[in-house]
């Protein structure tokens, strides 16, 4: 049993190994399953007492150290908004809550092989799989960082296919490409003829190489439409731990003003800010900003610039005569406040419009389950915690500036949801601006990998991605995914580049993810036939 514990081990190294932003080396995962694939497979064959167990803990070993090898950074972030004992409590979200459902698919593909040929319990686990995925993207839980499908964000040139499947294309031909694999290798153990081992080897070969053909002719080809945009990002690389400390709210509106003069042309239509880059010890009241004095030197910042919209992150409220949300508070008698994570457009008129973060993460920006768990509110509180302490909108909404050009405001978090940011572009969204604050990770893989799976956005829109992060690392990406600029780490910085806007919307954008909901019905069907009674 020892050695399938070293397979699981090996297993997990492979894919941490060609995990983002490690580059050069996501082909690896089309094989890095079958070492476990081979220690579970020597569990069924063998004489094992309670072999159903045994598959669990394999392929929990192997998501665990996958998991936590990938992204350790995670703590650095939670511990950013909550004492160590909450963090370390949170942060079982990401390295123990997605091994426990990886484990749980496999546990299904063992019952499946208990009753039923190899082929159909191939079948359940990949649609099992596919199952925890999007379960891990929908609940109150959700952290789907470890989308099988992202691990190609660092060879986007491999998956320009993409704009048809999105993400969940990749963990598709992940799997079939590791259970092809693991049938060929299982073969040739046992000695089965070199014509049935051809076959597999053939299919294997068509299923790998062709997309991969595809996706390099699709990339070689490929031309933007020409519709040119101006556009500043800016970086002020701001310590986030001194944000409130010992720099200002006008200092820092200071810094930004200044970096985006630096770069700045008289044609640039849009200056794009990072997450909460307009913000005050207090939040800012959304219905009277324009009392502020951030916004009157905003305003006139932007008489320079004849076209000239700012697109910011901005931490804010609204408030209430009753509690309109679960997570308005009570404020004062018959007064509830509702914090928000946002995005503001301003431009030269008197409009302003706001986007209210939609994903927000479990445990630091929402309660989880938060009806149900509501009554945990104030023992966060009581611990300094911020958990149930932003509200959100539904849908994600494009701010438009006076020209009527769209844009998608991403901020953060929510740059991981392929058909969330899908529906931006469906709603009119010429491109992508992503504002983040990637300071709380300080300088870990977790900065990399996030820039890195804006790329996966870009292609499956074939939009640009606009990107300003805080402390790095801000860029553009082009409809390719290519990065055209990108700034250093912890450096202030503005870049200018002038991108294409584009109004056609990709297969992916219109359908999303079709495959989902196949993989969802295979998967029910699978549920279904652990519980018919096979004849014999």
């Amino acid at each position: 049993m020892r050695n399938n514990y070293l397979l699981a081990l090996f297993s997990a190294f492979l894919l941490w190994f060609a995990w983002p932003p490690i580059p050069y080396s996501s082909p690896l995962l089309l094989i890095a399953f079958v070492p476990l694939l081979v220690a579970i497979e020597q569990v069924i064959r063998g004489t094992y007492p309670r072999k159903g167990r045994k598959v669990f803990l394999l392929s929990f070993v192997t998501g665990v150290v996958w998991n936590t090898a990938s992204i350790y950074w995670v703590y650095n972030a939670m511990n950013a908004y909550l004492p160590a004992g909450v963090s370390v409590l949170i942060a079982l979200i990401p390295f123990c809550l997605a091994p426990l459902l990886m484990a749980c698919a496999f546990r299904g593909y063992y019952a499946l092989r208990k009753k039923w040929n190899i082929w159909i319990s191939f079948v359940g686990l990949v649609s099992f799989w596919i199952a925890y995925e999007y379960l891990h993207q929908t609940w109150d839980l959700a952290f789907p960082w470890m989308t099988l499908g992202n691990g190609f964000a660092s060879a986007h040139q491999l998956v320009q296919w993409y704009e048809y499947t999105g993400a969940y294309g990749g963990t598709l031909w992940i799997w079939i490409a590791n259970i092809l694999s693991f049938l060929i290798f299982w073969q040739y153990k046992v000695k089965v003829s070199a014509y049935a081992q051809s076959r597999l080897i053939g299919l294997l070969a068509a299923i790998v190489l062709i997309p991969m053909g595809y996706s390099i002719l699709r990339y070689t080809q490929y031309e933007e439409h020409i519709n040119p945009s101006e556009i500043v990002v800016v970086q002020p690389n701001i310590d986030p731990y001194q944000k409130f400390g010992s720099i200002t709210p006008n200092q820092q509106l200071d810094i930004l003003l200044n970096l985006s003069r630096q770069v700045a042309k008289p044609n640039t239509e849009f200056f794009v800010w990072p997450e909460t880059a307009i913000s005050s010890p207090n939040g800012i009241n959304e219905d009277d900003f324009r009392e502020y004095p951030a916004y009157h030197r905003i305003f006139e910042f932007l008489n320079e610039y004849r076209n000239g919209n700012v697109l910011s992150g901005i931490e804010s409220y609204r408030i209430y005569p009753d509690q309109q949300s679960i997570t308005a508070r009570k404020y004062n008698e018959g007064v509830f406040i509702d914090h928000f994570n946002a995005a503001v457009l301003i431009d030269q008129s008197s409009k302003l419009e706001f986007y209210h973060k939609s994903k927000l993460v479990p445990g630091v920006e929402q309660l989880p389950f938060g009806e149900i768990l509501a009554f945990m509110k104030p023992l966060f509180a009581h611990f300094g915690g911020t958990t149930g302490g932003y509200g959100s909108q539904l849908e994600p909404s494009v701010l438009y500036s006076q020209s009527g050009i769209g844009a998608a405001p991403v901020i953060c978090y929510e740059s991981i949801y392929g058909n969330y940011v899908a529906k931006y572009i469906e709603d009119g969204a010429q491109f992508i601006a992503i504002v983040t604050n990637d300071g709380w990770w300080s300088d870990t893989s977790g900065k990399d990998q996030h820039f890195q799976y804006a790329r996966l956005r870009a292609i499956e829109n074939r939009r640009w991605v606009v990107r300003s992060a805080n402390t790095g690392i801000s860029g553009f990406i082009n409809q390719r995914g290519d990065v055209v600029q990108k700034s250093e780490w912890w450096v202030p910085a503005a870049l200018s580049q002038e991108i294409n806007l584009n109004e056609d919307l990709t297969f992916y954008t219109q359908f999303k993810d079709l495959i989902v909901y196949t993989f969802l019905l295979l998967g029910l069907m699978s549920v279904i036939l652990l519980l018919v009674r096979r004849t014999r």
